[in-house]
Parts: C-alpha cells; structure tokens; sequence
C-alpha cells in the first residue's frame, strides 16, 4: 500500500502544529524553571511556581501528540531519527520527569524545599538544552544506510548543535520572564522585567547565528532561501523578524505587561517558520522527504479521523483552562 500524497502533506502540517503549540504551551514554564535561581527564596519562588501551577502539566499534551504522530504516520522517520538522538531524547525526557517531580515535592516536602527548587531548575534547563540539541542535530543532518541510522552514537554532538541548544535556553527564559511580567505582581514582577531585555537581546543574537549558519549546513537549505525567485518570499522572514523585534523592544521600553508575551511568540512562530522553509518536504533532511517516510493511505487516513476529533478537544480544554486562570498570580492565588 502507498501512502496518499495529500493526507501525507495534511499529516506533516498537524505534526509542525503539534510542535508549534508545544513551544508555545511548554516553553513558558521551561523558561521559569531555568530563572528560578534568580527569585528570591520564599514568596518570590512560590509566585513563579503558581503562574504555571493550573496548566504546566497539560502543557505537555502536545509534545506527546507531536511524539506519537511521528511514530504513527511517519515510521520510516520515528526509526530514522529516534536512534540518531537516543541521548538528547532520554535526556529531555528525564530532565522532564525531573521537573515534574520536583514541581510537586517542593510543596509537599517543604524540609527539603532548596532541594526541589533545584532539582526543578536542572530539570527545566536539562529538558530545554536537550530540545535545542536535538533540534541542531536534526537540522544538520542524520547519516542514513538504506532505511536505517548509520552513523554513531555521538553524532549528535557538534558546535551547532550546542548553538542551537544555547539558542533555545535564551528563548524560553525570554518566554519565562515575558510570562511572569503578564501574570504576577511586585517584585517578582519587577524583577521578571529586568530579565527581559537582556534576554531578549542574547534570543535575537542567537537567531541571528542559527539563520547565518543554517544555510551552510546542506545545499538544498542555500538554494531553498537565496535561489531566485524564491528568495523574494523567503527574504520577509528576516524582515519580520526584525519588525517583531522592534516592536518587542518598544514594549518593554514603554513598560507593556502582555504584549511582550505574544511578540516573544510571534519570533517563536518565524523561526519555526525558518525551520520549515529550511526543510520541506523532507522530514530526515537530505535523505528522507515525508512521503518516502509516509504510513500507507489507509492507516494515515484513520489517524487523521482520530486527530481531527481531538485537536479541538484539546484545544478547546486548554482555552478553557487558560480562561479560568486568567488573572494575576498572587501569594493566595489567582484574582
């Protein structure tokens, strides 16, 4: 059985929303859990762990949707990629687990709270630096014998790899620091705020060095940015990208609460935009295009029913639950 070219194409953009929403939805709270050294012991810490307390954990649903979609409608990819990055993968997820725990044991063992706090920031920054590995070692390609992994068990490992890892810790503390500017009051407000524009600064320096050295990873990335006339779409990534950041800048300066949030996602949303530019339609870049790595028709076809019925769902649960805790965090709660 083949796999149908359309469903294929339909697949690949659920599994990109899946990731896109889980940066989104995650990226907040990883960032929190990476600046909580910074916050004062005490109340300072307690604010920040209750402006993610209500949603932190379903935050996660989209990385396991994004997980399982791999596996179920590209398996030739999910066999390709999960060897390639077995250490940035079990790393990530035990840096999660880690979080996880120590999320709801500083609450519950209070004698061992400066244990927990940490364990709660090794956990946050092992999960976000192993994202950005992976994401690097993806995008500067997987070595690839016939249908299987070829290469070795380091090959993960390399100077853009740790960029791209580098890249992604800035990013979500940006999230991290935006988040609590919005949503808590006093000083750890204040002090979300003075994170903010330096953050926002080392984030844009770091866009800037994975967009310089993408291009150089591989020929089909140069030409599917600068061959003519193609570059005249792809030049406006750059473009609003610094629009976006402009605009960031300009909120922070005049003291805006929310805005920066959404403008932090929106240099999110560009560069996975980037991402995407830089390898469609290949989802092992330079060996394997999604439909090489495609399920047959039928099996695509049934779990797209399937996600079809439970993205809203989901959606609409976690807009509720968005909706519910709207207010600003404070030492009793939310108001």
């Amino acid at each position: 059985m083949t796999p149908d070219p359309t469903i294929t194409v339909v697949f690949a953009f659920v599994i990109a929303f899946a990731v896109a929403m889980y940066v989104v939805m995650d990226g907040f709270d990883l960032g929190i859990g990476i600046l909580f050294p910074s916050f004062q012991v005490g109340k300072e810490r307690d604010a920040a762990m209750n402006a993610i307390a209500p949603v932190w954990d379903g935050n996660e649903t989209w990385l396991v949707l994004g997980g399982g979609g791999l596996l179920a409608a590209f398996p030739l990819a999910y066999a390709i990629i999960l060897p390639a990055l077995y250490a940035p993968l079990i790393a990530m997820l035990l840096g999660l687990v880690f979080r996880g725990v120590a999320f709801e044991f500083r609450w519950r063992d209070p004698a061992h709270r400066a244990f927990w706090d940490w364990a709660f920031f090794a956990g946050s920054l092992t999960a976000t630096l192993a994202q950005g590995i992976a994401l690097g070692a993806l995008l500067q390609g997987i070595h690839v014998e016939g249908r299987a992994y070829g290469g070795g068990w380091w090959d993960w490992l390399s100077p853009f790899s740790l960029l791209t890892g580098a890249s992604l810790v800035a990013g979500y503390a940006l999230l991290g620091a935006c988040w609590l500017m919005w949503k808590t009051e006093g000083r750890i407000h204040d002090d979300a705020r003075r994170w903010a524009s330096p953050l926002a600064i080392a984030t844009l320096l770091a866009i800037g060095a994975v967009s310089a050295a993408t291009p150089f990873l591989e020929g089909e990335y140069w030409k599917r940015w600068f061959e003519w006339p193609g570059v005249l779409a792809t030049a406006q990534v750059p473009l609003l990208v610094t629009i976006t950041a402009v605009m960031l800048f300009r909120a922070l300066a005049r003291g805006h609460e929310r805005s920066p949030f959404f403008y932090t996602l929106a240099l999110f949303g560009l560069s996975l935009l980037g991402l995407g530019i830089s390898i469609f339609p290949e989802i092992v870049p330079g060996a394997v295009t999604i439909w090489q790595a495609a399920a047959p028709a039928k099996s695509q076809l049934f779990m797209l029913v399937g996600a079809a019925v439970l993205i809203p769902i989901i959606l609409a649960y976690t807009a509720w639950s968005y909706w519910v805790f709207r207010g600003k965090v404070a030492e009793a709660g939310y108001h």
